[in-house]
């Protein structure tokens, strides 16, 4: 892995870790689908895109 490729697997450690203990509720489901389309694009090795949706992931729970 890459160093890029590193830091944006610890932001989604990060970002996974702050979704596990939110409340339930809107917040919570708008995180998710953030969080799931930022696995989708990690896993076809999009770091640009899983970081603009893990950086909409965490501002949801905000």
């Amino acid at each position: 892995m890459t160093p890029e490729q590193n830091k944006t697997a610890e932001k989604m450690k990060s970002v996974k870790a702050a979704w596990d203990k939110a409340p339930s509720g809107p917040k919570k489901d708008a995180a998710l689908k953030h969080y799931q389309a930022a696995e989708k694009a990690h896993t076809a090795k999009n770091d640009a895109e899983t970081n603009k949706e893990l950086d909409a992931a965490k501002h949801a729970l905000a």
